[in-house]
């Protein structure tokens, strides 16, 4: 017979290698960043949501409040670390203006953050009452992650290309979505379950709208060198 369990903890590894990747898909961005010493027009939005989403998942899957939810931990573990890494290369190449705004939204993440975990040890006496109480809020800000693809996919539909939806990270979000939706459902956990089934639904959205849209995918050209008697400037611009 089957164990549920030694299923579970298998899908939950599986889970983290593909999280892992996703976590690790902004990196040529942080490479660019590096090579040029200058953040240009990216903003730290979507790493400080990350940071403070990874920061309660982690609280969740502790024994404290979700017992047997280890792997939910670890792998938020690894996430929450990486985004430590991005900010930190986002602060050392943003002009102040940037890192004073960067420090003021991580300050109030960090004050949250302690608030939560405060009230929910000292208001909260029993692993039900903690576990709805951070997972509410993991509900909540997971949701607010797995929407976020919204944006991208109305710009597929209004311009009719894919060109700035990566077919290869729409898929891994998919197979992510789908298999945290699978190990929240092998031990039912309702608060894993709603937003990587959004994420499992939202990433078929964007396979959809990618084999749809992507015969009509401008192709891009490749422009000439300069020449000696050009008067362009023949410098690389490339975007990310």
């Amino acid at each position: 017979m089957v164990n549920p369990d030694a299923v579970r903890n298998i899908v939950g590894i599986v889970g983290n290698f593909i999280s892992f990747g996703l976590f690790l898909s902004p990196l040529p961005t942080f490479v660019q960043i590096v090579k040029k010493r200058d953040v240009e027009a990216y903003v730290p939005d979507p790493y400080l949501a990350t940071f403070l989403n990874c920061a309660l998942w982690v609280f969740y899957g502790l024994p404290v409040v979700h017992p047997n939810s280890i792997l939910v931990a670890t792998i938020n573990g690894t996430g929450l670390a990486i985004e430590v890494a991005y900010l930190s290369i986002y602060f050392a190449y943003a002009p102040k203006p940037k890192r004073l705004k960067m420090l003021g939204v991580l300050a109030v993440e960090l004050v949250f953050f302690a608030a939560v975990v405060a009230g929910v040890i000292l208001g909260a006496s029993t692993h039900d009452k903690r576990s709805l109480i951070v997972g509410s809020l993991c509900v909540f800000f997971g949701t607010l992650m797995y929407a976020a693809p919204l944006t991208i996919m109305r710009q597929v539909i209004t311009t009719k290309s894919v060109e700035y939806m990566p077919f290869t990270l729409s898929l891994v979000s998919f197979l992510n979505g789908i298999c945290w939706t699978t190990y929240a459902l092998i031990r039912f956990d309702i608060f894993i379950t709603i937003p990587n089934g959004m994420g499992t639904l939202l990433g078929l959205a964007q396979l959809i709208l990618y084999f749809c849209y992507y015969g009509s995918t401008p192709v891009k050209t490749v422009e000439l060198p300069v020449t000696a008697g050009d008067t362009k400037d023949g410098s690389s611009h490339g975007g990310l």
